[in-house]
């Protein structure tokens, strides 16, 4: 297992995660770190917990965005030809929703 140093909101944090997979982590720190600085712009400093959350649920309705984009275009499109595609975007993006909750888990506990 590899750790990995992450900046949310100016605060240092220390995840694990997969070796090789270092890299990664950090993009997805960034990405939140970018999306609490929104609601620090927009709310101000209302305290770590609630600024993860928000970022949390943004994130989640991207997610829940995508996923919806992913079965609008399946359904447009004959099955035999869109399956393998459609599932295997369906299986990456599910996977990445378990990557960020497991990350959020483990910045919980850090």
């Amino acid at each position: 297992m590899a750790q990995v140093n992450l900046t949310i909101n100016g605060r240092p944090f220390a995840a694990t995660c997969d070796d090789g997979q270092e890299a990664r982590i950090r993009r997805l720190g960034e990405y939140v770190d970018a999306k609490v600085a929104e609601f620090v712009r927009s709310v101000g400093q209302v305290g770590e917990a609630r600024l993860l959350l928000l970022a949390a649920l943004v994130i989640a309705d991207e997610l829940a965005e995508a996923t919806e984009a992913l079965r609008q275009e399946r359904s447009g499109v004959p099955d035999a030809a869109a399956s393998p595609a459609v599932d295997a975007a369906a299986n990456g993006i599910q996977s990445l929703a378990q990557r960020v909750e497991a990350i959020a888990a483990r910045l919980e506990t850090s």
